[in-house]
């Protein structure tokens, strides 16, 4: 999107060079990458920075509201309550918050944001500086371009997430909770956050309940788990109805969270139809409507308890809206359509972008704090593995921003 910057790039792009960045990676990370790495970074420009922060503040606007836990209590399934969500604490709101938008043009033909997701859960914040560096050890990025906010080095960003993994406690007591760590998709941000924190990744299987208190084995010791650093998903554990474990994720029990998952559906598509902003498609929930949108076909239908694009209609008829039943009309989401404007020069044509900005949200700061991105790049009709197969210059990247 910054012509000077994309000109030099693909200049200095090669397969070879690509084939060389992955192999790189892989020394680095044997067996870990389970994702496809775009052949490139985005370039962003200052007008289209600045739409973005601006798109990012007026939603900050709105979850740092007095009474946003009030409006989003009902966005979580009774079955998928977390016991012990903080409300009078100094942490008593989410501590990551993501936020994808489209890259779009207005009617006067310029890139604009449009939002997509947003959600109160965590990212790739390991193996988005890693990616960052690698794109600058590999290619010309010029140093004008920044793919970090609030903080000018990756050490710095590591030290600021660092502090909000691990608090005052021995990064023994921290963990990273997930389902089979080492086989999800995105381990390799796990080893990452490993290395950069000293927080591991221990399966939702391998802890061990005690009253309140819970435990995991390391080395041959019992340790008590303090704090949790939450990357498992309900959605994930469906895959698994047989599994028996000692704790569940809705039990009562002795640890902090960070962040703590009743978060995952209070920040969510539950949250889009409060958000006020040139940068946010109309949203609505389904069962608050009267009536239908005359212009149906601009509008995509979303399951409100459901991630990664399931479930998603794009293309619907008032007959697919009646057809769902009164008491499930709640959990759906009318959103006015999106159009990914194709933006990134490839060497074979014009590739769509989704921009997602990372944020941290320490316990005692009045709002979150944008740190760094990661971006999507896509050929098909939506951003995702199962629109691009056997497709080039797609997949996970980082952006670089004009400032």
């Amino acid at each position: 999107m910054i012509q000077s910057a994309r000109q030099t790039f693909n200049h200095a792009f090669s397969p070879e060079r690509y084939r060389a960045f992955l192999d790189k990676i892989n020394a680095d990370l044997p067996n870990l990458l389970d994702f496809r790495v775009a052949e490139t970074p985005v370039f962003v420009p200052k007008l289209l920075t600045d739409k973005i922060l601006q798109a990012c503040s007026d939603i900050v606007d709105t979850i740092t509201r007095d009474d946003f836990k009030s409006l989003t209590q009902n966005a979580i399934p009774a079955d998928q309550h977390v016991p012990n969500e903080p409300f009078d604490r100094p942490d008593a709101h989410t501590q990551f918050l993501a936020v994808d938008f489209a890259v779009c043009k207005d009617d006067s033909g310029e890139l604009t944001p449009q939002l997509i997701e947003l959600q109160g859960f965590p990212s790739l914040y390991g193996f988005q500086p890693y990616l960052a560096s690698l794109f600058r050890d590999t290619y010309p990025i010029p140093d004008n371009l920044s793919h970090l906010f609030n903080v000018s080095t990756n050490a710095e960003y590591l030290d600021q997430l660092r502090n909000l993994l691990v608090g005052d406690f021995n990064p023994e007591e921290v963990i990273l909770l997930e389902i089979y760590p080492e086989k999800q998709k995105t381990r390799i941000d796990f080893v990452l956050t490993e290395k950069y924190t000293g927080v591991g990744a221990v399966c939702l299987t391998k802890i061990r309940k005690d009253g309140r208190a819970l435990y995991y084995e390391k080395d041959g010791r019992q340790i008590r788990i303090k704090r949790i650093y939450n990357r498992l998903i309900f959605d994930d554990l469906k895959n698994f109805p047989d599994l028996k474990t000692d704790f569940q994720l809705t039990d009562d029990v002795d640890v902090e969270w960070v962040g703590h998952p009743n978060w995952f559906f209070r920040i969510s598509k539950y949250t889009l139809p409060f958000l006020k902003s040139p940068y946010v498609p109309a949203s609505y929930f389904l069962s608050d409507l009267n009536e239908y949108p005359a212009d149906l076909e601009n509008y995509v239908l979303k399951p409100l308890f459901s991630f990664a694009g399931s479930g998603v209609k794009l293309n619907i008829t008032e007959a697919d809206l009646d057809a769902i039943p009164t008491e499930q009309r709640s959990g759906y989401l009318l959103q006015r359509k999106v159009k990914y404007e194709p933006v990134i020069q490839s060497p074979d044509g014009l590739v769509k972008c989704e921009i997602r900005m990372l944020f941290i949200w320490p316990k005692n700061d009045p709002k979150p704090t944008l740190l760094t991105n990661l971006s999507r790049l896509s050929r098909g009709e939506m951003i995702g593995v199962n629109f691009n197969k056997n497709k080039d210059w797609v997949g996970g990247t980082v952006c670089f921003f004009e400032k």
